[in-house]
């Protein structure tokens, strides 16, 4: 199934993609797209539903965040061996975690706002994965039973504010608007392999990355696993796996950086394309 969260923001309402590919209002057999509505048994519930019943969504209508009230935006650092080497990082002998702001969260559609004072706004196409049951200590063997389904995240990041003013990486990484998911939540059904994705990116019709999840480092399985000794994952929660190489930081000869008045265009294999407008602060 392809779920997606349709109208204005802070206005959403469930959907879901039919075969012919129109959007359907699902409000009455769910309440959201969000925790409760992930789990094995109330997933089931919806694909039972008889879709072709259910109320078209007027054409072009906005998409949110394919998941509501996420939690805990985890996210995963250097996970792909190259994006370690164009940022002059050594590869990590372990996951390297970070949080990202929920406050960031925004639909695949919706405008990026160049932050005030950013000189160096970068992005970064990840495999996101929205977890549906409680892991706590999972085995990597059961981790992908945890999984709700997948979707597109656009990791952008503010790199002067996330490596040369201090502390920890979240404050490059949590700017308003820096964190569009989705379109669509696609259920863990519908992706055999989370390790056999091609992902790509490219700015103003220029393709900065092209990728697969193949290359990762620590594949979805094993970061799951590893995420949850540390902190219990809970339903709703997103993970973003990390980015293949061809960010602006990286870019030879010299770095490219987001300015406002472009267009980003992304998207990982089955799981649908983000495009976003960048517009500056006001």
């Amino acid at each position: 199934m392809k779920l997606v969260r349709f109208g204005s923001p802070g206005q959403e309402k469930p959907g879901i993609v039919d075969e012919e590919g129109n959007i359907r209002d699902l409000s009455a057999v769910v309440a959201d797209i969000s925790g409760d509505a992930l789990s094995d048994t109330a997933l089931e519930k919806i694909r039972s539903a008889d879709v072709s019943s259910l109320p078209v969504v007027e054409e072009g209508a906005r998409l949110g965040a394919c998941v509501a009230g996420i939690g805990k935006f985890l996210c995963i650092g250097l996970n792909y061996s190259d994006h370690a080497k164009e940022a002059n990082m050594p590869i990590p002998e372990e996951p390297i975690m970070f949080m990202k702001a929920t406050s960031a969260v925004v639909g695949a559609y919706d405008d990026v706002i160049i932050p005030k004072d950013s000189q160096k706004s970068d992005w970064e196409v990840e495999l996101g994965v929205v977890i549906g049951k409680t892991a706590r200590h999972v085995s990597e063997a059961d981790a992908l039973s945890h999984v709700a389904g997948y979707c597109v995240v656009n990791d952008l990041s503010e790199r002067e504010f996330q490596i040369e003013r201090g502390g920890q990486w979240v404050k490059g990484k949590s700017c308003d608007t820096f964190g569009p998911i989705g379109p669509w939540l696609v259920t863990r059904d519908e992706v055999p392999d989370p390790q056999a994705l091609s992902m790509w990116l490219e700015v103003d019709g220029v393709r900065y990355q092209n990728g697969s999840t193949s290359t990762m480092i620590f594949g979805v399985a094993e970061l799951i696993s590893y995420c949850s000794r540390f902190m219990t994952l809970e339903p709703g929660d997103v993970i973003s796996t990390g980015t293949p190489p061809g960010v602006g930081m990286g870019h030879k000869p010299d770095p490219v950086f987001l300015k406002a008045g472009q267009k980003i265009r992304l998207s990982v294999e089955g799981l649908g394309e983000q495009q976003q407008n960048t517009v500056a602060y006001s």
